[in-house]
């Protein structure tokens, strides 16, 4: 097991960013056609197809109607939870809930005169769908983390998707998680089976306005093949951090730092940049010791074998521009002084500054979201947020004498489109000649 340690000048930055950054992982042909196949036959043939596809990927035989789960299993869930645990949850979730409130975009009006008036007004989507991936561990944190900007937005209701044990139970942390939160309904179904359910309903899942939440490359490719029927909240990747360093981070907490990313998957990306060519062997040891005692060692070692490294670099400028063409989804500043780099970085999901703000505090406590643009999108993306669940409309009202003021500049526009419907229904209103031939 090991991690490259690479030295760049600043003239490869490019490349380097391109060899790193997870790049088109997530266009393999062979699972678009797959997953393809799956949501046509979700389509089709509702609940039996989600049973079927429950059977051969999950090992459970389900029914149609044991896909719901029940508001008493879901108190039960809670219950059996460690009373230290709920208390956890519930002070993340007084974080999370703090700042998403925080976000609501209030309605918008100007007064034109003559009482005219254009306005924005802001309303929450109706339905939303949250999938819960299973896997390797369970997530309650991503549970909190899609359903509370919702609920912070007002959506009335808010199903989750996720996939069963193999003794057709769902994780009870899951459950416990998505009681807390206020999830309306839980359907134990997942996969791209899933995905597929809530963007074209069945006898049982019912149509969302809105898919949001992680999964593997499968659940991920059926969110992007749905998009246009519903919404989705991103084009979501393998996770990833970028590590900026100088002399005086600590290698225990860097080489923590980014295996607490590269744990998530063999796919995820750990980069370390620093301008201390010393700290970077120690950090590269540090990581290998760690790696080897983790319970998820076999993780470890693919993804720092493949898509993790740290580089040297002469100094800490090159680092910023290689944050910015990398664009990452966690960006931590372990330097002495961080602000100064802050004003430099365009391009990040979530900074993390200094030494004592570890990527996992934003992923389960410290209130804004941890679901963040991957795969270099955070170049365009944001992380989730309270408008993500909300859906604006303009409303236009003019006066007879407010129009009256304006009316040949609109028809002259239009004119110059060569839309001549358009002119004429601006001036058939002022016009006697033109409202005589009617």
């Amino acid at each position: 097991m090991n991690i490259k340690v690479i030295r760049s000048d600043g003239s490869n930055l490019a490349d380097l960013s391109k060899k790193l950054g997870l790049r088109a992982k997530m266009d393999r042909q062979e699972v678009i056609a797959a997953v393809t196949e799956i949501i046509e036959n979700v389509r089709s043939t509702g609940d039996e197809a989600l049973c079927l596809y429950t059977g051969r990927f999950d090992k459970v035989a389900m029914t149609p109607d044991r896909l719901a789960v029940t508001k008493e299993e879901m108190e039960e869930a809670l219950a059996s939870l460690d009373p230290a645990l709920q208390d956890v949850l519930y002070k993340a979730k007084a974080n999370i809930e703090e700042f998403h409130k925080a976000q609501i975009t209030p309605d918008i009006r100007l007064d034109k005169g003559d009482g005219a008036s254009v306005r924005m007004i802001v309303r929450p989507l109706q339905t939303v769908g949250v999938y819960v991936p299973g896997g390797t561990a369970p997530l309650p944190s991503s549970v909190l983390m899609n359903i509370l900007p919702a609920r912070a937005a007002g959506v009335p209701r808010i199903v989750m998707c996720t996939p069963p044990r193999s003794d057709g139970s769902v994780d009870p942390m899951i459950l416990a998680a998505a009681r807390i939160a206020g999830a309306s309904e839980v359907y134990r179904v997942g996969g791209a089976q899933a995905i597929a359910a809530m963007a074209y309903g069945t006898a049982t899942v019912p149509v969302v306005d809105k898919i949001c939440g992680p999964g593997n490359i499968y659940v991920n490719t059926a969110k992007r093949l749905v998009y246009g029927k519903v919404d989705i909240d991103m084009f979501a990747g393998p996770s990833e951090i970028l590590i900026l360093a100088d002399k005086t981070a600590n290698p225990a907490f860097l080489s923590a730092d980014l295996l607490s990313q590269a744990e998530h998957d063999k796919l995820a990306s750990a980069i370390l940049i620093t301008d201390d060519a010393i700290l970077a062997e120690r950090v590269a040891r540090q990581v290998v010791l760690r790696a080897e005692q983790m319970p998820r060692r076999e993780i470890l070692e693919a993804s720092l074998s493949d898509y993790c490294a740290i580089v040297v670099v002469p100094d800490l400028s090159v680092a910023a521009r290689f944050a910015n063409m990398l664009a990452p989804e966690h960006l931590e500043l372990c330097l002495a002084d961080p602000g100064p780099m802050i004003a430099k970085i365009f391009n990040a999901g979530a900074i993390f500054v200094g030494h004592y703000s570890p990527e996992p505090l934003g992923d389960y406590f410290a209130g804004p979201n941890h679901v963040l643009p991957t795969s270099g999108t955070a170049r365009f993306f944001s992380p989730l947020n309270t408008a993500d669940f909300q859906k604006k409309t303009s409303v236009i009202h003019y006066t007879k004498e407010a129009l009256q003021k304006c009316y040949l500049d609109v028809a002259a526009f239009a004119g110059a489109e060569k839309l001549d419907c358009h002119a004429q229904s601006m001036l058939v209103r002022f016009d006697e000649d033109i409202l005589s031939k009617k």
